[in-house]
C-alpha cells in the first residue's frame, strides 16, 4: 500500500471519527456517522433542510460541492460562522471535526442559532461556493480526477464515453508546475480560447509519497510531445503533432504556414492521454508479429484488447453490418476509424476484434480470417529512415515488429553512440533539461565533452489495448515520470446512445 493511500485512509478515518463525536453532541445516533450518504441524510434531517439537498449530492462532480456545503452548514449549527472555521472545515476536516466533537468548549447550538445569525443568503452562498471550489480543487489536484475516454485506443478494455475516476494517490500526488490556474479548466478557457493558467510562477517537478508504476497499469499522463503544438485541434493538436508536421513539411514551412498559432505548454497543461504501461525503466521492449516481449518474456494479452485481422471473402462478395454480425463480428458505434475497413482489394478487409471475438467467429464457406501485420513505417519512434533502421537494428521496424529498445531508468548509464543519440537525445535534452551539442563529431552536454550519460528520471512505455488503432509510444516515444498524472481506477458512468449499465462502477484492470 502506498504511503499516500495510507495517509488518505487515516485522514478519512479521522474525518468520520470527528463526525461520530459531533453526532453525539447533536443528538444523532453516532454510529450513523460511519455510513456513507446515510450520514449526510442524517445531517439534512437534523438541520431541517429540504430533502432535495441530499439527492443533489448524487450528481457526478457537482455533488461534491453540495456535500461540502452540507458540512459547512453543520459546523454553523455549532455556532461557528467565521471564515477560519469554514476554511478548517474544507481544508482539514480530519483535524477540525475531531476538535469540534471532543472539545468541551464546543457545543451543538442547533437551528435557532443559525436562524439568528445575520448573514445574507447571497453571502452564505458566496462563502460556501468559495470553500467548495477550494476543496474540489484540492481533491482534483491531489486525490482523484474525473476523466472521459475520447478515442477508441484502449478498446475494448475502455470504451469511448467511459467516464473514469483517476487516482492521483496511487503514484503519489504531483505538485502542479503551474499553481496559479483557473479551477476545473485544464489548459484553455472556454469561449475566450485563451490560456487558463499563468507561467510567471512555475514550480519544479515534485511528487509527494512517490510510488512506482507497475507494468500493465492503465495510466493517465500528459502527452509528452505536446510541449510544442500547432493550436488547431481540427487538423493538428494532439492528432498530428508539431514534430510530425516538421518531419513531413520541414520546420521552415511549418513556421511559415502556422507560426501564428504555434504555442508551448508546461508539463501539467499538456493533453491528458490514457494508455497501458507495458514497460518501465530498465525494460527492453520488443514487438514480434504484434506480440509484446519485455526483456525477452512474452507479455499477457488482455482479454478485451483488440487488433486487426484480415478477412478474405469470395470475389465480389458484398459485406454489410448484418452479415458481419451473423459471423460474430460486431461494429461498434462511436469509433473514429471503425471496426471494419477495406485495404485496397475488393475481396480483402480488416476487422478489429478481440481474441475472444476471433475465437467465436463463424465464417461461411470461402471466407478466411488471418493475422494482419503492419508494414515497415518510417513515422515510428525514433524516426529512423528505413535504411538507417536496417543498418542499426538489422530490420525495418513496423508497429507490429518493433525493437528491441531499452527503456531508460533513473540512474541508468548509456554510452553515447550514433544510434543511442537517435533514441535518447530528446530524453537528455528536452525532458531532463540539458544543453546538447554535436561539434566536430564530438558530443557536448552542458558544454562538457561526454561519451556517456546517466538518466535523472524514470521513463515508461505506453501502448493502447487497441493495438492497431492507438497513437502510443511506438509513434512518439517515452513518457517521463514527471508527466504521470495517475492510475485509472474505476468506471463511474458509461454512455453509448444511453447508459451502458453493465459498465457502471467496474474496476479497471
Amino acid at each position: 500500500m502506498s504511503i499516500g493511500l495510507m495517509i488518505f485512509i487515516v485522514c478519512t478515518i479521522l474525518w468520520h471519527y470527528g463526525l461520530f463525536e459531533m453526532f453525539k453532541k447533536a443528538g444523532i445516533s453516532p454510529w450513523k456517522a460511519f455510513i456513507p450518504f446515510y450520514n449526510t441524510w442524517c445531517l439534512v434531517e437534523k438541520m431541517e433542510l429540504k430533502k432535495i439537498w441530499f439527492f443533489f449530492q448524487l450528481i457526478p462532480i457537482a455533488g461534491q460541492f453540495v456535500t461540502i456545503w452540507l458540512t459547512i452548514k453543520f459546523v454553523e449549527h455549532f455556532g461557528r460562522f467565521g471564515f477560519i472555521h469554514h476554511a478548517l472545515t474544507v481544508v482539514v476536516p480530519f483535524v477540525y471535526f475531531p476538535y469540534l466533537g471532543l472539545s468541551k468548549n464546543e457545543k451543538f447550538a442547533g437551528k435557532k442559532v443559525v436562524d439568528n445569525y445575520k448573514k445574507s443568503g447571497t453571502r452564505e452562498w458566496v462563502d460556501a461556493a468559495f470553500f467548495a471550489i477550494v476543496a474540489a480543487t484540492i481533491i482534483r489536484t491531489f486525490v482523484f480526477e474525473a476523466y472521459t475516454i475520447p478515442t477508441p485506443s484502449m478498446e475494448k478494455t475502455l470504451l469511448v464515453n467511459d467516464f473514469l475516476f483517476v487516482s492521483k494517490l496511487s503514484y503519489g500526488p504531483r505538485v502542479p508546475n503551474t499553481p496559479i490556474a483557473m479551477p476545473f479548466v485544464h489548459h484553455t478557457m472556454p469561449i475566450t480560447n485563451t490560456k487558463s493558467y499563468v507561467e510567471w510562477i512555475s514550480l519544479p517537478y515534485k511528487r509527494w509519497f512517490a510510488q512506482p508504476i507497475q507494468r500493465n497499469d492503465v495510466t493517465v499522463f500528459n502527452f509528452p510531445v505536446n510541449d510544442t503544438l500547432i493550436n488547431d485541434e481540427a487538423n493538428f493538436g494532439s492528432r498530428v503533432t508539431y514534430y510530425e508536421a516538421v518531419r513531413q513539411m520541414g520546420r521552415d514551412r511549418v513556421w511559415q504556414d502556422y507560426g501564428n498559432i504555434i504555442i508551448t505548454r508546461p508539463v501539467d497543461k499538456r493533453e491528458n492521454f490514457i494508455k497501458r504501461c507495458v514497460g518501465i525503466g530498465g525494460d527492453e521492449i520488443k514487438i514480434v508479429n504484434g506480440k509484446v516481449f519485455i526483456s525477452g518474456q512474452p507479455q499477457v494479452v488482455f482479454p478485451a484488447s483488440e487488433r486487426y485481422y484480415k478477412l478474405e471473402t469470395p470475389v465480389n462478395a458484398m459485406i454489410d453490418a448484418d452479415q458481419l454480425a451473423a459471423m460474430g463480428i460486431k461494429i461498434h458505434a462511436g469509433d473514429d476509424i471503425g471496426d471494419v475497413r477495406e485495404i485496397g482489394l475488393p475481396n480483402l478487409q480488416v476487422v478489429n476484434i478481440t481474441n475472444a471475438e476471433k475465437a467465436a467467429v463463424k465464417l461461411p464457406q470461402g471466407y478466411k480470417l488471418s493475422d494482419f501485420i503492419m508494414e515497415p513505417d518510417a513515422q515510428l519512434f525514433p524516426y529512423y529512415n528505413l535504411d538507417t533502421c536496417q543498418k542499426y537494428t538489422g530490420s525495418k521496424w513496423s508497429a507490429d515488429n518493433f525493437g528491441p529498445l531499452l527503456i531508460p531508468g533513473k540512474g541508468m548509464t548509456i554510452n553515447l553512440t550514433p544510434d543511442n543519440i537517435i533514441r535518447y537525445q530528446r530524453c537528455i535534452q528536452v525532458y531532463e533539461g540539458n544543453q546538447f551539442e554535436i561539434r566536430n563529431g564530438q558530443i557536448f552536454i552542458n558544454g562538457i565533452q561526454s561519451n556517456s550519460y546517466t538518466f535523472k528520471l524514470n521513463y515508461f512505455w505506453m501502448m493502447g489495448d487497441n493495438r492497431h488503432n492507438s497513437l502510443d509510444s511506438r509513434y512518439w516515444g517515452f513518457v517521463p515520470e514527471d508527466h504521470i498524472v495517475g492510475k485509472a481506477s474505476m468506471i463511474w458512468f458509461s454512455w453509448e446512445g444511453g447508459p451502458r449499465w453493465s459498465r457502471l462502477f467496474n474496476i479497471i484492470k
